[in-house]
């Protein structure tokens, strides 16, 4: 008969706080007990505590700060793209996942997130003069290769997070951020990336407008081309 190994003590310290946060005992801003108070409530060791808080910043759950004050120790936020980010990077890293997977599951939210009507139309019309600002930003001749592709990925989560879900605005920041590096390094030097940059300015300016003019499906269309072309020259 198998027996289910017991948790590690970390473990108890996370189930912990989601229990207290599903209950409401711990909101947004809350600042988490001490290491010592913790390690005593749940009867283990400080070590413990120190390894559930790591686990938990690294999941985008808190912001961990040294001194003293409201704002030191463990704070509970919401960052949920930094947990998956990192966790897709490492997966990534060690080949569970590859490039191409990533991006067909781009693609899917990003298609679906244009052709969404908008839930709060006055947010839409934000993010469409803000992303109208990125374009003309992308058009300096000046622009590094680095900040092109922060703007770029700036540009897309924009125009995702007008469908109005969370989860997909986080997914596809997450995304993004899993293979950036991978991204960078497929394009050798300066040379080859003016003939990539010029098509990409192109391509984001008929987005835009696709968008802008309430194209649904259009938008979606571009954006899968776009994708995968961007995703041919790079691979």
């Amino acid at each position: 008969m198998s027996v289910n190994p017991a948790p590690r003590a970390y473990q108890v310290v996370l189930t912990a706080i989601e229990n207290d946060l599903r209950s409401g005992v711990l909101t947004l801003g809350d600042q988490l007990p001490g290491e010592r108070a913790l390690a005593e409530q749940h009867g283990i060791s400080r070590a413990s505590v120190r390894d559930a808080i790591r686990i938990l910043d690294v999941m985008g759950i808190v912001r961990t700060s040294t001194g003293s004050g409201p704002n030191s120790g463990a704070v509970i936020i919401s960052e949920p793209s930094a947990g998956i980010s990192q966790a897709l990077r490492l997966h990534v890293a060690a080949k569970g996942i590859n490039v191409r997977e990533i991006v067909e599951s781009r693609i899917l939210l990003e298609t679906w997130a244009a052709q969404m009507h908008p839930r709060d139309t006055v947010y839409a019309q934000q993010v469409l003069d803000r992303t109208a600002v990125l374009i003309m930003r992308m058009d300096d001749p000046q622009l590094s290769r680095d900040e092109f592709h922060r703007i770029d990925a700036e540009f897309h989560v924009l125009l995702a997070s007008t469908a109005g879900n969370a989860v997909v605005e986080s997914m596809m920041e997450s995304l993004r951020n899993s293979i950036s590096d991978y991204v960078a390094a497929s394009i050798p030097d300066d040379e080859s990336w003016q003939p990539i940059v010029r098509t990409l300015r192109r391509q984001h300016k008929a987005i835009h407008h696709a968008f802008a003019t309430d194209q649904r499906e259009r938008a979606a269309q571009l954006l899968e081309e776009h994708i995968n072309w961007f995703y041919s020259q790079t691979r």
